[in-house]
């Protein structure tokens, strides 16, 4: 039995069992050592031994599937895991690779492209409701299982188990499981809750082993195996690596393979930032292998990538020391919503018509929900305008006009509360009351070509071409090129004064000004007017649990229990309880907004530690939150074990605002709260420099 390493508490190094030097701790590096053991590792699993045998050219079983999940979830090792999806997307390339889109969707528990809006997520009574009608247990039983166990996913196994049955069913399938969770989606109107009932018995009646477990998971919107999307897509190019070279029967040694691996991993990730369409990468890479792919996929109108974000700071020398030498530019930071606008031609190429598209930060289509800035955009495009990607910000804003007095009253933009009391579905443009103005600040891409690759002195200068300013309707982000302290402090407050946020502080020229995608990038800064005295940023926090009120609170919920998001774990990982700040108008809002949302038990995947609230709620809120500092703590558990054995929570948090346009799963991340925490204490030791970049990957 290999003995056990024990790592010091104090240091964030620890001695490799590979090669017996000591690396770094870091969350995803490698260093190169691990990456010529995962070679030699991947070279061996090209024979691979799988448990579920099935022939080549035949479906995929679902049971292949799910004992990868079984063991992915009993490890915690990210090259474990790496390993065992990646002998599984082999075979499946080499047997079945026609369901290889399909595999890799169930693993990261989608159906289709983010921006399609198709969601699993059942809720909690439907399934409980699904599994007794399939498995004919009492409804009472089956809710103490999940008081008990609280996992719908074991629920289902167990009764499952208990299940009598007659005949042996036909075994599940990857490609009939995808369909029936499709189809279970896709249910609306007339009776659907009963129809997604049968489509859960039709699968559970089927199901063996594990898989009532994962199937449940994943109309729950949870699999809770430690599977992170980003893993998905490294052992999608490492497999991609591999299956190439056995076709084309290169013999590489280790180190050789280890540096195929590297470069095809990457490229698979600068493909995935700029086109996150697996629809359009997976077939791609099956067809073109992984020099292919990077010529067929690029940046394409429709399609939204993710946004690149800036880092908080909560100085303005930060800002000096960051860009010191280097030309940067300073611009508004907009109380409003991230848009990103695609301006494309639909098919057929014959008879092509335009489309204008409105996406979220997170790639919800908006343009249901903004039918007025879909009429608005094209009036500010110039005649020799074919197609384009704008990076923006949409925000509320009111006309100038007259008051009773006959007084003029100029145009002036609204705080982002006013742009939330729109509505987010059957909006008509007729009805709308509050009006929005866009401000565009970078060029994405322009008339058949992607801009990523350009700094943004070059792609600014193209915008201000190609685009003209629409009174009440569209504008350039106010920006200046400053150098100074003063000039910056300067600029900061009159962007406070006219309603903004603070400044966003941007690289110009140079290679480190490009667009990078999916990147939370120190050659973008954010500068607040609330960060030079706090934390240095706010958080996104998602609401889970709620205390009873007492006194005159008595009636509603007094205080909430917060929580940060870890996509690794696929957990909410409780970080503090807020209860100031609220006006007893707050408090009957809350109660109303959470009342429906109570559970009768605590999810499995909500990790609370000592917090023990009187409630907890669906996930579906995300609040805006300020905070004194951060500390560590022994009853919270955010960031556990990434800086500490304890996790870290908030002092004194201050609710900001509702976060409409944000969803649960993008809500602050563990390892940001840690970033902001190691920040804190830097700042504290020496007056503080930046952190460093941190991204999707």
């Amino acid at each position: 039995m290999r003995k056990r390493l024990k790592l010091k508490k104090a240091t964030r190094t620890r001695r490799c069992k590979w090669d017996n030097q000591v690396h770094e701790r870091k969350t995803f590096a490698q260093p190169a050592c691990h990456r010529s053991h995962s070679a030699a590792i991947f070279l061996k699993s090209t024979e691979t031994g799988d448990k579920i045998k099935w022939k080549a050219g035949e479906a995929v079983p679902y049971g292949a599937l799910a004992a990868a999940f079984a063991e992915i979830e009993a490890t915690t090792k990210r090259l474990v895991i790496l390993e065992i999806l990646t002998k599984l997307f082999v075979t499946v390339i080499e047997r079945s690779p026609d369901n290889f889109l399909r595999v890799i969707y169930l693993c990261i528990n989608r159906l289709c492209p983010d921006y399609e809006g198709l969601e699993l997520g059942i809720g909690e009574g439907l399934l409980l409701k699904a599994i007794a009608q399939g498995t004919g247990r009492d409804m009472k039983v089956i809710k103490k299982d999940l008081e008990a166990k609280g996992d719908l996913g074991l629920v289902a196994i167990g009764s499952r188990a208990k299940q009598p049955t007659m005949f042996k069913p036909a075994p599940l399938t990857v490609p009939a499981v995808f369909k029936q969770l499709k189809e279970i989606a896709d249910m609306s109107g007339n009776k659907s809750q009963d129809r997604k009932i049968g489509g859960i018995k039709k699968l559970l009646a089927a199901s063996q082993n594990d898989e009532p477990k994962y199937i449940i998971r994943s109309l729950e919107g949870k699999l809770r195996i430690g599977l992170a999307e980003r893993t998905v897509l490294v052992a999608l190019a490492q497999s991609i690596v591999l299956t190439g070279a056995k076709k084309q029967k290169k013999r590489l040694d280790t180190e050789e393979m280890a540096n195929e691996i590297a470069r095809g991993t990457e490229v698979v990730k600068a493909v995935y930032s700029e086109l996150p369409n697996y629809d359009l990468v997976v077939p791609a890479l099956l067809e073109s292998g992984i020099d292919g792919c990077r010529a067929a996929c690029k940046l394409t109108p429709g399609i939204p990538l993710k946004p690149m974000l800036a880092k908080p700071t909560k100085a303005i020398t930060e800002v000096l020391d960051r860009f010191e030498g280097k030309a940067f530019t300073c611009e508004y930071k907009y109380d409003g919503e991230r848009a990103q606008v695609h301006f494309f031609a639909t098919t057929p190429s014959t008879a092509p018509k335009t489309k204008l598209a409105v996406f979220s930060r997170n790639s919800e289509n908006m343009s249901l929900k903004y039918p007025d800035l879909v009429e608005q955009v094209p009036r500010c495009i110039k005649p020799d305008v074919k197609s384009f990607v704008l990076d923006a910000e949409v925000t509320a804003w009111k006309k100038e006009e007259k008051d009773d007095k006959g007084e003029i009253h100029p145009a002036r933009l609204l705080p982002f509360q006013e742009l939330s009391r729109r509505k987010r579905k059957d909006v008509k443009a007729e009805d709308i009351v509050v009006k929005v103005k866009l401000f565009a600040f970078d060029l994405l891409y322009l008339n058949g070509e992607p801009l990523l690759h350009l700094d943004l002195e070059a792609r600014r200068k193209l915008l201000r071409e190609h685009f003209q300013p629409v009174p009440n309707e569209f504008d350039f982000a106010t920006s200046q090129d400053c150098t100074t302290v003063e000039e910056i402090q300067t600029f900061l407050d009159i962007s406070v004064k006219e309603g903004c946020e603070g400044l966003m502080v941007k690289m110009l020229a140079g290679e480190d000004a490009t667009y990078e995608p999916s990147r939370r990038s120190m050659n973008w800064l954010k500068l607040k007017k609330d960060y030079l005295s706090g934390t240095g940023d706010s958080l996104d926090l998602v609401v889970i649990g709620g205390y009873y009120g007492k006194g005159k609170r008595t009636n509603v919920y007094g205080a909430f229990l917060l929580a940060c998001y870890d996509a690794d774990s696929e957990t909410y990982q409780a970080v503090c309880k807020i209860g100031t700040g609220f006006s007893e108008a707050d408090l009957d809002a809350h109660w109303s907004t959470f009342k429906p949302l109570e559970l009768s038990s605590k999810k499995g995947y909500y990790d609370v530690g000592e917090a023990k609230p009187d409630v907890f709620y669906e996930p579906k809120v995300v609040w805006e939150v300020l905070t004194a500092d951060l500390s560590l703590s022994p009853v919270y558990t955010a960031a556990k074990g990434l800086v500490d054995s304890r996790g870290i929570s908030l002092r004194f948090p201050r609710f900001i605002r509702i976060r409409d346009d944000k969803d649960p799963d993008d809500s602050t991340s563990p390892e940001q709260i840690a970033s902001m925490y190691r920040a804190q204490a830097t700042t504290n030791k020496s007056g503080g420099k930046g952190e460093a970049e941190d991204d999707f990957w």
